[in-house]
Formats: structure tokens, sequence, C-alpha cells
């Protein structure tokens, strides 16, 4: 895919469940008031399609044709590759893919991929979410969710990501509970350290703004 015309970012997860689409409909958001006209995809959802509705009234667009933002969608709410068996559905990551570039051409900038699940998410036989990122070859952000054990997942993350030869942008921590411990109140310190990739943000329970000239660079 030739993404060299396309201003876009892969963000990804170092679980499921752990605010990817907080994150991105926090950015979509501060892009549109800054004067952007920015759309969310998502090229593979399962079990609803909560997450890309979202992404569509975030980006200020709550009528665009959903089926454009997320080409496959499968029912069950387990991972794409399962889901798939489950419906006798063969998938191929050229499903996912085709609608990345119709926004580009469409005059939405930047774009805002969201993977489903974490960065190794099964998505076909042989082939992950990682794999798909690869394919679209877009910086990627790594949303992790701030609680006991973020560091390891971050930094095991991280090396998924580099061993891909994708760029980094770096880290955004979400903070889920309203309740703090000394794993919260360290983490930021500590995946730095260990992942040698900065935090961009860091967000408290129930932020729902986010500078994305920090995070994104535009």
């Amino acid at each position: 895919m030739d993404v060299s015309k396309m201003r876009g970012f892969f963000i990804t997860g170092t679980d499921t469940e752990i605010g990817k689409t907080y994150v991105t409909c926090a950015l979509l958001r501060d892009l549109r008031e800054r004067g952007f006209r920015p759309m969310g995809y998502k090229p593979v959802a399962c079990g609803d399609r909560n997450d890309p509705r979202a992404m569509r009234i975030a980006a200020g667009e709550s009528s665009f044709e959903l089926e454009k933002i997320n080409p496959v969608y499968l029912r069950a709410a387990v991972a794409p590759s399962l889901a798939a068996e489950l419906e006798q559905r063969s998938l191929r990551l050229e499903d996912m893919t085709g609608g990345l570039q119709l926004l580009a051409d469409a005059g939405y900038d930047p774009i805002l991929v969201e993977g489903a699940g974490g960065w190794e998410a099964p998505l076909t036989p042989g082939k992950t979410m990682a794999d798909l990122a690869v394919i679209m070859g877009l910086p990627v952000v790594l949303v992790v969710g701030n609680k006991l054990g973020a560091v390891n997942h971050a930094v095991l993350t991280m090396q998924g990501i580099r061993a891909r030869g994708l760029e980094c942008r770096g880290v955004v921590l979400n903070q889920k509970e309203e309740e703090w411990d000394a794993a919260c109140v360290s983490n930021r310190r500590l995946i730095e350290e260990y992942s040698g990739m900065p935090v961009l943000a860091e967000l408290i329970c129930g932020q729902q703004d986010i500078d994305s000239r920090m995070v994104l660079g535009v």
C-alpha cells in the first residue's frame, strides 16, 4: 500500500479493552477542533460496531456510511480469525485495507486506523494485526492501560513493533480506574526507562481531552 501521500496513524494497544477507541476518539475530536478533517478507520470489528460508530461521531461525520470505515464486521466477540471461522467466512488482509485509500482520496486528513485487540491479535490463518499494520506502513501509537503489569506489556509490544520495522510515535497511558496505586504512579517513568519510548500523553480516568499535537505531531 502506498501511504506516501496519505497522513495516517495506526492506533494499537497492549490488549483488548485497553482504551484504543477512547484514545482514538479523543484524538479525532481534538484534530477536528483544530481545523483538520480527520476520520477514523476500523478495518475489522467483532461483536458489534460501537467502535466505528463512536469514531465517526468524534470525527463529526455521524451519518457517514459505516461500511466505508469498517469494511469487515464479524458477529462473534472473539479474535477475528475465530469469528470468521464461526461464520464460515474467508478473510483476506486486502479486504481490510482498501477503504483506507478511499478515505484519503475523499480528502480526510489525517486518518486514524484502530486495530482490533492487541498487536498480535489473530486475523487470518498465519496473519495477525501486526501484519496488517505492516501492509499499511503507518506510524504506530501504542495505548497502554495504566495498571499493574503495564510496563511488561508495553515493553513486549514495543519490541514487537520494532521487530516489524515500523515507526512508533510513543505511548499513550490510559487510566481506566478511579483508584490509584503504586503501579499507576510509577508506570510512566518505568515505561519510558525500559521501552526507550516517550509517554506522549497520560489520561486520568474520565479525561476526554488530549493534545493531538503531542501524540501525533500534527
